[in-house]
């Protein structure tokens, strides 16, 4: 019959052309033609005739029959025609029997289309008349093992029209959730089913409806006495013998049980690890703070002696120590804060030469005399985009690293060259995924153990550290591969155990001039106009009282406020307020909405926001929505005063003469 389908002229028909068939129409018609028993399609409003060859033994429909309306090619057919169009009418299957000696039976299945609209049936002719006329002997034997296979299976066996009407339910159906034979025969599926996977019913049914002869799904269904159990369907088979829905269920409640304390148990394991890699971490920042708190400490003691003793002019070593000791402690909140992504990147133009001429001079003083320390750039070095202090941070992390693998000496190079790079591999392997493109290769490399391949593969791993407990946090690595990646760059490593390591950082190019940052000496901003009002609101006692020494050394008149609270009472009662420079994190209103208070006050007021954290990652967008400035926290008093000095020159340049 697919050939006389072929063969047949459509062009001129309600259904067109095959090609333009709908999905639904072509895989009910594979499922009538694929069938052995007699089977018919009926589809559209007229009700044309789509029959399968071995229609062609029955009395009443003949080949001239395909495409005709039903009406027309069962005209010897009785009652047929009509159960076809109210089958379409009503969306309702149907069965009956064929008069006729035979007695043949016959089932009716809506057929829906891609909107759920009832678009055509399935009408299937039975055939166990005949198969027990032609064989009477076989025939009670195999319904007799049928049976006992229907009773004792341990497996749930439903049997269903296509609209999910229950025909039959075996005893293990009932068995497991609890509905009877009587309970379960005439009601649809769905009131079984778990509300929540009504829909999964639905969608499999329009799928077997189309023509799938099979599906595996799971669901679960309520039992009666409202316990919910987890069932997973084997299969959905269409019996084309019949044209019923035969599926066969097995239970997996107590599976599943064991699948969620699993993922609890695991889940515990994880916490646990959690807790473990906090210990670490504590124990690294805690080893590290007290390195850099000594390094401040001392220098602020000998300071002291000094100054008593009257050898003031000897102190200037002492400071510089002190603010080595702060810078990097500052990088280590830094690179904390980013890991837990509160740090926003600050990304731009930069120029690499210039970051590695002033990285000198703190690289020389972390290292002993014991170590060759070369920079190299090379000349016409691109500019790159990227975050300038997360750079120099991650170069810093690198160079104690390669300290650290050198505890008997040795030497460090450092480099920096243009290159234009192939894609790289995976950072499996220890290296980072890496676009084609034009870079600044800023390459680390020392003499030290080196590391096995072993080690190279979890080098990037957060909380991963070689060191000894308490003298690491296990985040360097980490810090440096998820700044790369973020900023677009990637990190290779090159290490062999006894041969060294090499690290390359692959920074974008970019193409605009780089942003150079030059702050001039303390007491060299001057104010351009008369002594301006500043309202500083700071939690921190010290960090207020210094913020506002500074502000007054520069010809300011400030007020202060300890909280957000205080500040809102200030800026209802003041008469103008030029700048407002405030902590984020405050008791009561925070920074943010304080700025925006003010701006509601004085639309004109410059706003400097103050912040070691951003607590919920909408900072960098309020930066921009606002027109707001930010000062990271730790910032030294010249950026202070340069930030500054910067607001209100534009607020001064953008005054009317």
């Amino acid at each position: 019959m697919s050939g006389r389908i072929r063969e047949f002229d459509w062009q001129a028909h309600p259904l067109g052309p095959p090609d333009s068939w709908p999905p639904e129409l072509r895989g009910a018609l594979e499922v009538v033609l694929a069938c052995t028993a007699p089977a018919c399609l009926i589809w559209g409003r007229a009700l044309s005739v789509l029959p399968n060859d071995a229609c062609l033994d029955l009395p009443g429909i003949s080949p001239g029959s395909l495409g005709g309306p039903c009406a027309t090619a069962w005209r010897a057919l009785p009652g047929l025609a009509g159960a076809a169009a109210q089958c379409l009418e009503t969306g309702l299957a149907a069965a009956g029997q064929l008069p006729g000696p035979q007695q043949r039976s016959y089932t009716l299945n809506p057929v829906r289309d891609a909107q759920d609209r009832v678009a055509g049936a399935v009408l299937f002719f039975a055939q166990e008349a005949r198969t027990a006329l032609q064989d009477p002997a076989q025939a009670p034997g195999r319904a007799s093992d049928r049976d006992r296979l229907w009773e004792l299976s341990d497996a749930l066996m439903v049997v269903l029209r296509f609209d999910a009407t229950i025909v039959a339910v075996n005893p293990a159906w009932s068995a497991a959730l609890g509905w009877s034979e009587d309970e379960s025969v005439g009601r649809h599926l769905t009131e079984f089913v778990y509300d929540g996977d009504s829909e999964i019913l639905r969608r499999e049914t329009m799928r077997l409806r189309a023509g799938a002869q099979r599906r595996r799904v799971r669901m679960r269904f309520v039992c009666s006495s409202g316990n919910r159990r987890l069932l997973r369907t084997l299969s959905w088979s269409v019996v084309v013998a019949d044209g019923l829905l035969h599926a066969v269920g097995r239970d997996e409640t107590d599976e599943m049980e064991r699948e969620l304390q699993l993922a609890a148990t695991r889940e515990q394991l994880r916490q646990s690890q959690k807790v473990e890699a906090i210990g670490q971490l504590t124990g690294g920042i805690a080893h590290d703070f007290n390195n850099m708190l000594q390094g401040i400490l001392l220098p602020l003691q000998l300071m002291q002696r000094r100054v008593d003793q009257g050898r003031s002019q000897e102190v200037r070593g002492y400071i510089d120590a002190a603010l080595g000791s702060v810078r990097r402690a500052a990088a280590l909140t830094q690179r904390l804060l980013a890991f837990s992504r509160r740090q926003p990147l600050d990304v731009r133009p930069t120029d690499v030469a210039q970051l590695l001429s002033g990285l000198q001079a703190m690289l020389r003083s972390t290292f002993g005399a014991n170590i060759a320390l070369t920079i190299a750039a090379a000349p016409d070095l691109w500019v790159v985009r990227t975050d300038p202090h997360q750079l120099e941070s991650a170069l810093l992390n690198l160079a104690i690293n390669a300290r650290d693998a050198m505890p008997g000496g040795g030497a460090l190079h450092v480099e920096a060259a243009n290159v234009r790079a192939e894609a790289g591999r995976d950072a499996a392997l220890g290296r980072s995924a890496r676009e084609a493109g034009e870079y600044v290769r800023l390459t680390v490399r020392d003499s030290g153990c080196g590391m096995p391949a072993a080690v190279v593969e979890r080098v990037f791993e957060p909380f991963f550290t070689t060191k000894p407990a308490g003298q690491g946090t296990g985040l360097g690595l980490s810090m440096v591969y998820g700044y790369m990646r973020q900023t677009g760059g990637a990190v290779e490593i090159d290490s062999q155990p006894g041969r060294g390591s090499s690290v390359h950082l692959y920074v974008p190019r970019c193409l605009q001039a780089a942003e150079r940052e030059e702050h001039a000496p303390l007491g060299a901003q001057a104010l351009l106009g008369p002594r301006q009002q500043v309202l500083v609101v700071e939690d921190d006692e010290t960090v207020r009282a210094l913020v506002v020494e500074l502000l007054g050394e520069m010809g300011f008149h400030v007020t202060q406020a300890a909280s957000g609270t205080q500040a809102v009472a200030l800026l209802a009662q003041a008469r103008h307020v030029d700048l407002l420079i405030t902590d984020v994190g405050l008791p009561g209103p925070d920074g943010r909405q304080v700025a925006e208070l003010a701006r509601e006050r004085f639309p004109g007021i410059r706003v400097l926001l103050m912040t070691g954290y951003d607590s919920d990652g909408g900072l960098a967008d309020d930066l921009q929505a606002l027109a707001l400035q930010l000062l990271a926290k730790p910032f030294s008093a010249s950026a202070l005063v340069h930030t500054v000095g910067q607001m209100m020159g534009r607020e001064q340049a953008d005054s009317p003469a």
